[in-house]
């Protein structure tokens, strides 16, 4: 199974779609032979789906299709050499991955066909086994789904651990301490802006384009600052080889 989860998909340093990642994702392209890549956009609400695409296609040199111009979606993935799942709204994301019949045959294509699956963002979040630890604001009537589930750990991308001056809500670290309150049983991994956990088989590896660490969050258990994936790897011994 190839995975790369990203927090973001643009830096303010990096021009381009996934620029401050491109070197590995267009390392992880080029040793899977991946001709042309398959996008889902659907958590893309502002902005244009073809757009986004060239977007990809511009920054990354390689031939990106929004999943939009297939008239079989299901078909698409069946078909798909590489699956990118865009940034967005997670919420809208996450329906229709639903609404469309794609969540088992995304989990398939990743888990049997090894397909590689990247997702920034809203798509790093669908990844994991569910979207409750989402930033994004419920925007549409959408029931908490479950998500692919193809990482067995919550995520929370755009992590953030500063206090804002003036902002009287509750913190990041607050809202996650409460999900861990509500969850006791489960882990969340938050991921600074431009840092990425890369999943290959069994092995688990974590790198931030800026040098910083990452968080874990557990319920009655101090929050932990790592700088590399080891206690990534220990907790999830169950991602399966492909």
């Amino acid at each position: 199974m190839e995975l790369l989860l990203l927090s973001n998909g643009k830096t303010t340093e990096h021009p381009g779609l996934l620029g401050w990642a491109r070197d590995r994702v267009q390392t992880l392209l080029a040793r899977k032979q991946v001709k042309r890549i398959l996008l889902i956009p659907y958590a893309v609400i502002r902005s244009d789906w073809d757009a986004r695409a060239q977007d990809l296609t511009e920054s990354l040199g390689v031939e990106t299709i929004s999943i939009h111009q297939f008239d079989d979606p299901v078909a698409a993935i069946h078909q798909a050499d590489a699956i990118f799942i865009s940034g967005g709204n997670t919420w809208r994301l996450n329906q229709l991955l639903h609404e469309y019949g794609l969540v088992v045959p995304i989990q398939r294509a990743v888990r049997e066909r090894g397909v590689p699956y990247v997702g920034w963002s809203a798509g790093c979040n669908v990844a994991t086994p569910s979207i409750r630890t989402t930033n994004d604001m419920p925007v549409c009537s959408a029931a908490v789904l479950p998500a692919l589930g193809l990482f067995p750990l919550q995520i929370n991308p755009h992590y953030l651990d500063a206090s804002i001056s003036g902002h009287m809500g509750e913190t990041r670290d607050e809202r996650l301490a409460e999900f861990c309150a509500i969850n006791p049983s489960e882990f969340v991994v938050a991921l600074r802006e431009a840092s990425l956990l890369q999943i290959s088989g069994e092995t688990v590896e974590y790198w931030s384009v800026r040098g910083e660490g990452f968080k874990i969050f557990k319920h009655g258990e101090a929050i932990q600052e790592h700088e590399d994936a080891t206690p990534l790897a220990a907790l999830t011994p169950f991602i399966p080889k492909i």
